[in-house]
């Protein structure tokens, strides 16, 4: 017989509620199939490039850091300074725009395929929980299990791998902050010495451990944001993992298989009520409610679905990767008007940022009037003191940087030495003199441009004023 709702149920709750308010706890089947094959290898791919981002270096530089403290970043091997925080700005509302634009045609595939969280949870903590505790029906055998020998064993021995595994995902993130060369300094040297350093440590362990072993999929569904964003930026011509409910329920609605009973007489639709997508869902919802917050588009259910339709001798693809318009008004994927726009920004803001890194100088020169101090006569000239700050963003050392004067004649004394040295990523400051004959002046103040040197090299320019008096006898 059909599978009929009563409309005062269907989908009142999440699926990780139960009816007394409760956490409902997900045992997902332990997922199999053409995409999650192609998942894993993103997934290993991704989990390779982030565990060895920070030990790899470009040019000496580390290819990928975000070390605060310092205020100091590496992006692809490329250093960057508060300086180029603008440079930051423009990449985060790309990174935006570019989200928006991919939730606008794909849905929410970002977070099935591409998430940190689901990439740790699914194919790393998950497949531990499977190799121990066993797949969907063991895990909750064993839940419901009395504190036995076994139930410690497993419980104990999963406990501490995951304990083990946030540890060490811990480490990664912290060689992201700190640099992986101090981190492996850090670890010579013993922990004792760092106390401080292992403290957070731990607590970011603790973090990690409390996600993949308690919170799990509550972070997609309480705790991230994008599942909200989801909601007004997909529309009926987004692409998403959906349940051709067409197909599905037609006349009789959704219903078991009877022997040899004739499904096109009956007016049943393909949907067998086997709630095999339901129950290897990782956020544990029904798909065939259509489109939900809890989704996370990793597409466990497409494979499961077809699994089964293989099986009853169905066509594939009641559960896939389409549009709410493919499903019922039959129409083929467009590019619709809103897709244009948002391409059309990403498309701008790219060439902008583009633009911008050819623009970008190695070097970072300031040059600012000592406050509170005045011009000062010293025989034939006038004399204005600076202070000076030179920052190297390269990855190469300078020997021999100076300064010249360029739009007019005068002096330019360091104060000190005549020149400095400036280390690849590292910055010199200290205090110079600039003289200029009163006759140069053309007022009370004038601008004056001081070009910097590498011994003959020209690396930057920087302008500032100049103070003389109003007056000249």
């Amino acid at each position: 017989m059909a599978v009929t709702h009563d409309d005062d149920e269907f989908r009142d709750r999440l699926g990780t509620i139960n009816e007394e308010g409760k956490r409902a706890w997900v045992y997902p089947k332990k997922p199999s199939g053409k995409w999650y094959r192609y998942r894993k290898v993103v997934s290993w791919f991704l989990l390779l490039f982030l565990v060895a981002a920070p030990f790899v270096k470009v040019n000496g530089n580390q290819f990928l850091l975000f070390d605060v403290m310092e205020r100091k970043f590496n992006i692809f091997g490329v250093p960057f300074w508060p300086q180029d925080f603008h440079l930051f700005v423009v990449s985060m509302i790309i990174g935006v725009v570019f989200v928006a634009l991919f939730t606008v045609v794909f849905g929410r595939i970002f977070c099935g395929w591409i998430c940190p969280q689901t990439i740790f949870m699914e194919m790393v903590f998950r497949r531990i929980e499977y190799w121990i505790d066993g797949d969907r029906s063991a895990q909750i055998k064993l839940d419901k299990q009395q504190w036995d020998a076994e139930k410690i064993r497993k419980r104990v021995s999963k406990w501490f791998i995951f304990f083990i595994i946030s540890f060490a995902i811990a480490n990664v993130f912290l060689a992201y902050v700190i640099g992986s060369d101090s981190l492996i300094a850090m670890v010579e040297e013993g922990p004792g010495n760092h106390i401080s350093t292992l403290i957070a440590l731990l607590i970011f362990t603790g973090v990690f451990y409390f996600i993949y072993a308690w919170f799990r999929e509550q972070v997609c569904i309480i705790a991230c944001p994008y599942g909200r964003l989801q909601g007004a930026l997909l529309d009926d011509k987004s692409i998403i993992v959906a349940y051709d409910h067409k197909r599905g329920e037609k006349e009789a609605g959704r219903g078991r298989i009877v022997k040899n009973e004739n499904r096109l007489l009956s007016g049943k639709g393909d949907c067998i009520d086997c709630k095999l997508c339901v129950h290897v869902c990782p956020t544990g919802i029904d798909i065939r409610n259509g489109t939900q917050l809890e989704c996370i588009n990793c597409t466990a259910c497409i494979d499961e679905c077809n699994s089964v339709m293989d099986k009853v001798g169905l066509p594939q693809g009641l559960i896939r990767y389409a549009s709410e318009d493919e499903i019922t008004k039959k129409e083929r994927f467009v590019f619709t008007a809103r897709m244009k726009g948002y391409t059309a920004v990403l498309f701008i803001l790219t060439g902008i940022f583009i633009g911008m890194l050819f623009l970008r100088n190695d070097v970072e020169a300031t040059v600012l009037r000592l406050p509170g101090q005045l011009f000062e006569h010293k025989g034939t000239v006038i004399s204005n003191v600076y202070t000076y700050k030179i920052i190297n963003k390269s990855a190469k050392s300078f020997s021999n940087v100076y300064f010249k004067l360029h739009n007019l004649r005068g002096n330019v004394k360091l104060v000190g030495k005549p020149y400095f040295n400036v280390d690849k990523e590292g910055m010199a400051q200290g205090t110079l003199f600039v003289e200029i004959a009163p006759q140069l002046l053309k007022g009370d103040k004038t601008k004056i441009v001081l070009e910097v040197y590498d011994g003959t090299r020209l690396i930057e320019t920087e302008t500032t004023n100049f103070l003389g008096p109003r007056h000249f006898n």
